[in-house]
């Protein structure tokens, strides 16, 4: 087993991105990459705690895989199928010899994976679990967190790198900047950038030293690369490395293919999507399209409603829940990500992230409830704020 793991986003710029960079600080032999999303990422911390204890027995069997890996698997083409599957195990089948030998990892690397008030207790309750196990865990985010996790995290010996002021890859490369080649200031500016946190502080001083055209072309190409590959983990992890050794996106091979049937996708997309959104007072909302990114969707959702908020949701059969992206435009005043983490909660769900930028996992039959309850709630919000 690697002596370092970095579980990292596996959705966004930002979470790729952060993982490359503790890879690129951390020496790439050494550093072993775990992609999580939301929908998963308490599965995967409790796979790292028992591939972190002598006395777990092998996790390289099938059965091992979560309900998440085995849906992917079925989705794929027979083909796909063995690729994701290795895939998916080869990291543990390698990490299962080195229990037998009794080694495991010395540090976890946690990055830009917010949590919501339905996952956080679990969270903790995992992150001591593994802490107890003697590896030392550190935490670098940007989403809101509350105080009080905050605060027993710390008491739990977590070192917590956390500020809603600058994107994840920033504050890493910020915090490990000596350690990293200058290089490594392009990809922080362009996760910044794909995060809509290019004018923070720290972001806009790096964002000042490359050409923007370049550094969008790059960035938004690097987005549709993760974006049209969420089913490949291979190409991802693979992404992650090539990422680590300083390499711009345009030089992965076949990148740009990816992104140029990526982008005939989108266009198509953006043309299907016009006739399906449905309009509230302060949100308007649509179901995903074909096999394209949410995240992606939401925003031309945003731009041809001219509404405050934007949603696309997609059901995920296997946990029986809406996965939803939402964005908000300027003309929101509240904090979405807030919001989004209350209401999502109250109903049994989970969400939470930045402040115009975040996501929801509802189950499917409070789909309609949650809907109506941020349009009420921003609603009331901005009510409050003109009555002061």
């Amino acid at each position: 087993m690697s002596s370092i793991i970095c579980l990292s986003h596996r959705e966004d710029v930002d979470g790729i991105l952060s993982a490359a960079l503790i890879k690129a600080a951390f020496k790439a032999k050494q550093t072993q990459t775990v992609l999580a999303d939301y929908a998963n990422i308490l599965s995967k911390l409790q796979k790292i705690s028992n591939m972190a204890s002598n006395s777990q027995g092998s996790l390289s069997t099938a059965s091992s895989l979560n309900s998440d890996q085995l849906n992917v698997a079925t989705n794929l083409s027979s083909a796909s199928k063995k690729r994701t599957a290795y895939s998916s195990l080869s990291a543990i089948e390698n990490a299962s010899k080195n229990i037998d030998n009794k080694t495991k990892p010395q540090r976890l690397f946690i990055c830009d994976l917010g949590l919501s008030k339905r996952t956080q207790d679990k969270f903790l309750s995992l992150v001591k679990e593994i802490v107890s196990k003697g590896i030392k865990v550190t935490y670098f985010d940007h989403h809101d967190i509350g105080d009080g996790i905050k605060k027993e995290l710390k008491k739990n010996g977590v070192t917590l790198i956390h500020s809603i002021e600058e994107c994840t890859s920033v504050q890493i490369y910020e915090k490990y900047k000596k350690k990293l080649d200058s290089h490594a200031a392009f990809f922080a500016a362009s996760a910044a950038l794909t995060d809509y946190m290019e004018c923070r502080p720290l972001a806009s001083i790096l964002m000042s030293r490359f050409d923007r055209q370049f550094l969008m072309l790059e960035a938004t190409a690097l987005s549709y690369m993760i974006s049209s590959n969420q089913h490949n983990e291979e190409f991802l992890v693979r992404i992650v490395d090539a990422l680590s050794k300083m390499k711009y996106p345009h030089e992965l091979e076949g990148g740009f293919a990816i992104v140029e049937r990526y982008a005939k996708k989108v266009a198509d997309g953006v043309r299907t999507v016009q006739g399906a959104i449905v309009n509230k007072k302060n949100v308007a909302y649509t179901p995903s399209v074909s096999d394209l990114s949410a995240g992606v969707i939401v925003n031309f959702v945003l731009g041809i409603s001219e509404k405050p908020v934007a949603m696309v949701y997609r059901l995920k059969d296997d946990i029986n829940s809406y996965i939803i992206s939402i964005r908000a435009s300027k003309a929101c005043k509240v904090h979405l990500g807030r919001i989004v983490n209350e209401v999502a909660s109250n109903i049994g769900g989970s969400g939470g992230g930045h402040e115009r930028a975040c996501g929801a996992m509802v189950l499917k039959d409070k789909l309609e409830e949650f809907i109506d309850a941020i349009d009420n709630t921003i609603d009331s919000t901005i009510d409050n704020e003109v009555s002061r």
